[in-house]
């Protein structure tokens, strides 16, 4: 059997979450994306100060952009969860996501520059990451952050990931290799944030 057969009958044989389910918070609602998200996802990733701190979205952002990764979601082939992060009144402020890469979870988020600072990403990515490991108790989740964003780690670190390293990674909308350090969760270190 060849590695990417092997490869692939691993990934296969990994449990399942399930579909991107539905969770309200506080003050907010996650919930599996829309193709009308396109014009506020093309408006939050179109300012360069919250595509800069993503590795995988080009600068400038378009609504097509938008709407080709939109598209990809609906497709749901992929056990990935992608959650719109919206307000009370369903704007769509930003995305929790959570997608199995070479046979391990990653987690990522952003949020539109408006809605920093108030504690929204740390109550979107608890609520997300707690709802996945309800469903995959033995999952380790990845995730990371660029060095030079001090809030996103604060917002990893106060809900249990550790650090595990650090490496270079290509950022698109930056056209450069930056420092990322590398973290990692799994269920019994999950904190719920204060």
């Amino acid at each position: 059997m060849n590695a990417l057969v092997t490869e692939r009958a691993r990934i296969v044989a990994k449990p399942d979450p399930g579909p991107c389910p539905d969770i309200e918070t506080k003050r907010l609602r996650l919930r599996p994306h829309r193709l009308s998200d396109a014009a506020p996802i093309a408006e939050s990733l179109g300012d360069f100060r919250v595509a800069r701190m993503l590795a995988r979205v080009p600068a400038p952002y378009h609504q097509q952009d938008a709407l080709d990764w939109l598209n990809r979601q609906a497709a749901n082939v992929l056990p990935d969860w992608t959650f719109a992060v919206t307000s009370g009144d369903d704007v769509h402020i930003g995305c929790v996501g959570i997608e199995l890469r070479h046979g391990e979870w990653h987690v990522g988020y952003w949020l539109n520059r408006f809605y920093w600072g108030k504690g929204l990403a740390s109550e979107a990515v608890y609520a997300a990451v707690d709802r996945f490991l309800r469903r995959m108790p033995e999952a380790v989740l990845h995730s990371g952050v660029f060095a030079d964003n001090p809030a996103s780690l604060k917002v990893q670190e106060k809900l249990g990931f550790k650090i595990t390293g650090c490496s270079q990674i290509y950022a698109l909308a930056r056209n450069t290799m930056v420092a990322h350090i590398e973290t990692r969760l799994s269920a019994e270190d999950l904190r719920r944030p204060a």
